[in-house]
């Protein structure tokens, strides 16, 4: 081939290729980011002979006050009539979110609940450099100002609806009849967890015990797990956020491993093991507003007896 037609298939190779690149960035900005998913999945967790428990797990709605197709689908989660929410973190994106964000959950605050908080519920997001994700979550720095959300407001209106505050906490609720027991930290990612407040054994009079954190560090996973806590809620990780096709997550922010980014798997410490549920969550910051490959969800756990396998729908 002659040096001109070289150029000439290189240059049209390169079109191909940037044509490609413009194509996934406007699908991962202007349809998946928006395409909201619910995901259904079967934990055996609960004792021999009870009733499936449907609890409805939300996580990282990054919510702006002007995004009303997302506050009208969470909204409408209330339809599912689950038995109970756990809210795992990084409600706002915005200081004028919370009455939005009161709009979205609607009916699903007269529910029983259960929250922690994340990084994104107390500082607004801002523009950092995207290859940071890249880095050991051990790496990333975090700026030391006060916070500037009003998690404080969200607080008191969660509380106030009746929703069980679990950051560095213990509690206990009545679930159809069940017994459940909660423990719960801040967020591990910039270091607020307090695993040592909520440490301990489970108590066995309960009919289950359920560990609840924001971020899914080691740290916190294996606290938990050692304590004999058989099921583990938590987000953060934005299930990768961007996704190789048939390959997965290249990142989860956190210390966990990318094969635990997002939905069912099982935690083993010490010689014990919890069934895992981490949130691919429903928003992204303001300033990386994209997905691909991996849709914003919400999840339906059915709790059933321990006799029947593990098992995830999607």
């Amino acid at each position: 081939m002659s040096l001109r037609g070289i150029a000439s298939a290189t240059l049209k190779t390169t079109a191909v290729v940037g044509a490609v690149g413009a194509a996934c960035v406007a699908y991962a900005a202007g349809i998946e980011v928006r395409w909201f998913t619910l995901r259904r999945v079967t934990v055996p967790v609960l004792p021999e002979g009870t009733a499936p428990l449907k609890v409805l797990h939300l996580s990282d709605l990054h919510l702006m006050p002007a995004q009303e197709k997302k506050i009208r689908w969470v909204n409408d989660l209330a339809a599912l009539e689950p038995d109970l929410i756990v809210n795992t973190g990084d409600n706002l994106a915005s200081e004028h979110s919370v009455r939005p964000l009161l709009r979205a959950y609607g009916d699903l605050l007269d529910l029983p609940g259960v929250f922690v908080f994340g990084s994104n519920d107390y500082w607004k997001p801002h523009f950092k450099n995207p290859g940071k994700y890249l880095l050991p979550a051990h790496k990333q720095r975090h700026k030391p100002h006060g916070p500037d959300l009003p998690f404080e407001e969200m607080r008191r209106a969660f509380t106030g609806a009746g929703w069980t505050d679990l950051n560095n906490a213990k509690s206990s609720l009545k679930v159809n009849g069940l017994r459940l027991d909660f423990a719960g930290t801040d967020d591990p990612h910039i270091r607020r967890d307090r695993y040592d407040e909520v440490a301990g054994e489970i108590d066995p009079a309960a009919d289950l015990s359920i560990g609840v954190t924001h971020a899914p560090y080691q740290r916190v996973l294996n606290g938990f797990v050692g304590d004999g806590y058989p099921l583990v809620l938590a987000g953060h990780t934005h299930g990768g956020q961007l996704a190789v096709p048939f390959y997965g997550a290249l990142v989860t922010n956190c210390d966990l491993d990318t094969s635990r980014v997002k939905g069912l798997t099982t935690w083993g410490y010490d010689g014990r093991q919890a069934a895992l549920h981490v949130s691919a969550g429903l928003g992204t910051s303001p300033y990386a507003p994209v997905r691909f490959a991996c849709r914003p969800e919400a999840t339906l756990l059915t709790l059933v007896p321990r006799i029947n396998p593990i098992s995830s729908g999607r």
